[in-house]
């Protein structure tokens, strides 16, 4: 068992606004979910070894994600000036992923099989491989959530934590599997 109350001080403390506990057994992967991603609405389908198909098939992914019971969700929640305040989405999602890179680390030394999935793809490469050569950090990378096939606000809404936060706010979630 998880010890959800030092890993929510360690999370705070490394700057996420929300730290949760993750029952594995809520994951749903969804096949509407992997769809919008091959309409590829944020240009990355079929150019990095963390979005579809690169990331595996929804079953892959099952199979993946089935090895573990516990972990943790984080989110990073920033105030918007107004609905179309496009630069601090941009800045909140830069210190997301920030924030995300640097607790995968500390969580690596605790759990070293764990499995991160982000917001958005692995952008720990500046060109990736994919398809040409193998990822060159496989332990390392990792698809979003939306990639495997979760949709964010279940997952949320299954483990007790909001996911909306009022008007002009934005939510950056990802999540860490960890036993």
């Amino acid at each position: 068992m998880i010890d959800i109350d030092k890993l929510k001080r360690q999370g705070e403390a490394q700057g996420f606004t929300h730290v949760a506990f993750l029952d594995c057994g809520t994951l749903e992967l969804c096949e509407e979910v992997r769809q919008m991603c091959e309409a590829n609405t944020c240009h990355m389908y079929g150019k990095c070894w963390s979005c579809p198909p690169g990331c595996g098939s929804l079953e892959q992914c099952r199979e993946k994600i089935g090895q573990y019971q516990e972990g943790i969700i984080v989110q990073t929640v920033g105030e918007l000036e107004d609905e179309l305040d496009g630069e601090t989405m941009m800045e909140t999602e830069q210190r997301h992923k920030e924030t995300f890179y640097a607790f995968e680390k500390t969580l690596r030394k605790q759990y070293p099989g764990m499995l991160a999935i982000g917001a958005g793809c692995c952008t720990k490469c500046k060109t990736c491989t994919y398809p040409d050569q193998p990822c060159r950090f496989p332990n390392e990378a990792f698809s979003s959530m939306e990639a495997y096939g979760m949709l964010v606000t279940q997952v949320c809404q299954a483990n007790h934590l909001d996911y909306y936060y009022g008007p002009c706010t934005i939510a950056y979630t990802s999540c860490y599997l960890l036993t």
